[in-house]
């Protein structure tokens, strides 16, 4: 079996089996939900991640990729991004050698421990638990389908104001990248993730600065995608709430929902539906063809499970952070 690491632009050659991997992988393992697309596919193997250094490797049955945290705080451990065997050559060791070849690579780089997201029930939990990988945080997939959204809760958007919050604070949408004006005060309110669920994950939430925040976003759109981002503000420009919605292929029929953050001093006033509401009805415009809106959420997270229920969101799948030391 030859493990071959991916060229440096990956070729169009590599780019269509690594799409067909996954693909093939993702019809079997999650029927009813769309596979990547190869915009999608392109743009994560051409545009590599601004937390760490990418490392791509694959077979011809088989792809995985790494992502080795150079931010400052998570420099001891790592991201097992991707390891996806075609399900008819699974069993057959092709995963364990490119496990063996990622390993190999943690190691010789000084990482302590490695996590991954898992797909409950499915064969990635069974392959991560044989390797030695645990359960550190219960998440789920939440999916709400944007159509049956926008008639349930248009008439109410409307009378709303599509959103509108409590007195005292103003919406604003940015499609693309924050404004710079406005760009410290998002990383700042972005602050607030540190109280988010975590788990036992061996992994610090950064200090984020406008610099952090712009270089994040505009990855996502180098790689193809699509953003936008609401926002709730106060009269002296504090930034209370935000939401992003992400299409990673703004063709595609499904967009995810990245972060969705309330400040504690601003909680208790409804922010986190208004927001959301907002991009609803913002998504209704700029993307009419898109089906549904996808968001994972820990399971110790009740106010954003709260949230997301009352939005119509319904729960898609069970996932776990896996984690291995190593």
């Amino acid at each position: 079996m030859m493990i071959t690491p991916l060229s440096v632009p990956p070729t169009d050659t590599e780019v269509d089996h690594w799409w067909a991997v996954l693909a093939a992988a993702r019809t079997a393992d999650l029927p009813g939900t769309p596979p990547p697309s190869r915009t999608e596919v392109a743009g994560v193997l051409r545009v590599p991640s601004v937390r760490g250094r990418s490392v791509y490797w694959a077979t011809e049955d088989a792809v995985a990729s790494l992502v080795l945290f150079t931010d400052g705080v998570n420099d001891h451990t790592a991201f097992l991004d991707e390891l996806t065997v075609r399900p008819d050559a699974r069993r057959h060791g092709v995963g364990t050698a490119l496990w063996a070849r990622a390993r190999e690579e943690l190691l010789a780089d000084g990482r302590t421990s490695v996590a991954t997201e898992v797909d409950l029930g499915g064969p990635g939990q069974a392959f991560a638990e044989a390797v030695g990988f645990e359960n550190v945080l219960s998440m789920a997939w939440y999916v709400q389908d944007v159509r049956a959204a926008r008639w349930a809760q248009g008439a109410q958007a409307a009378k709303e104001g599509a959103g509108s919050p409590a007195p005292g604070y103003e919406l604003h949408c940015w499609p693309g990248l924050v404004p710079d004006a406005w760009a410290q005060a998002v990383a700042v309110a972005h602050g607030a993730m540190e109280d988010a669920p975590m788990g036992e994950l061996d992994q610090q939430i950064q200090t984020w600065t406008a610099e952090r925040l712009h270089a994040a976003h505009r990855k996502i759109l180098d790689r193809g995608g699509a953003l936008t981002t609401v926002a709730a503000v106060t009269p002296d420009g504090e930034v209370a709430a935000y939401t992003e919605l992400v299409l990673l292929d703004p063709a595609g029929p499904r967009a995810l929902q990245f972060d969705t953050v309330v400040v504690p001093a601003h909680r208790g006033h409804g922010l986190g539906r208004a927001v959301k509401l907002r991009m609803l009805a913002e998504a209704a415009v700029r993307h009419p063809d898109l089906r549904t809106i996808a968001t994972s959420v820990a399971d110790d997270n009740a106010p954003m499970l709260a949230v997301n229920a009352a939005l119509g969101y319904r729960r898609e799948r069970a996932v776990g952070y896996f984690q291995l030391t190593l």
